[in-house]
């Protein structure tokens, strides 16, 4: 069984120069990179894509809502060609930053609170959708399995990859507990490693977050238990 194993990058020049985001490129198959929107900004992007080619990893366009102040992770209403703009310019940013250091984008991950608003949210998901199609190729979405905006792609005959989460907590629904709640970020690997395991043959990609205390130690966790239960890891794009 095939898996490719993702996580959000180039979100921060304290992690980066730590060393932790190019430790975790060791790991993963895909790189979430973030197109300076909600965080980091162009000389990251390059850098971390610069990263990514040089290990064989795939590049994302993790996209989101111009805000700063809340990481991403507040709903912002924008109307939806607004919205639409938005992603379409943060794919093509990053695009070229990859085109620079030989790789490009293979792929798009909405982030944070643009990721949850989409799952539900028909105006949102259907603009998200739109910039897909705009584009000068047509890149798999990364998304919540069930949620509105992959059956949008999907009926627009975009390539869609079901994503599930190793540390985050989910409702009964399927659906992500808000970070906002109590036990909605998962921390011990053993628990972390056993989510993902569960995961396999649900969805196509399993994200670790390099933002959770101990991202590192998770992503080898979970790395170690896929192969243990005889998942092969690699990029879905």
């Amino acid at each position: 069984m095939r898996v490719d194993l993702n996580a959000d990058l180039g979100e921060s020049w304290d992690r980066w120069r730590s060393g932790d985001d190019v430790l975790l490129l060791d790991v993963v198959t895909s790189a979430n990179v973030c197109c300076g929107a909600y965080a980091g900004d162009a000389e990251l992007m390059r850098r971390t894509c610069e990263a990514a080619v040089e290990r064989g990893v795939a590049i994302g366009a993790q996209v989101g809502y111009r805000d700063r102040e809340g990481f991403g992770r507040v709903f912002v209403d924008l109307a939806p060609a607004d919205l639409t703009h938005e992603v379409v310019h943060q794919v093509r940013a990053l695009d070229e930053a990859a085109h620079e250091v030989g790789g490009e984008v293979t792929y798009v991950k909405p982030h944070g609170a643009l990721y949850n608003a989409i799952v539900h949210h028909e105006a949102q998901a259907a603009a998200v959708v739109e910039a897909l199609r705009v584009l000068d190729r047509p890149l798999p979405l990364l998304g919540l399995p069930g949620s509105r905006v992959l059956d949008l792609a999907d009926d627009a005959g975009l390539p869609t990859v079901r994503e599930g989460f190793a540390d985050r907590a989910y409702t009964p629904q399927g659906r992500l507990v808000p970070r906002t709640e109590a036990g909605a970020v998962l921390h011990e690997p053993s628990e972390v490693a056993a989510q993902a395991v569960r995961l396999l043959g649900q969805v196509d990609s399993i994200c670790v977050h390099s933002d959770s205390p101990g991202a590192l130690g998770l992503a080898r966790a979970v790395r170690a238990a896929l192969a243990q239960a005889g998942a092969s890891l690699a990029s879905t794009a």
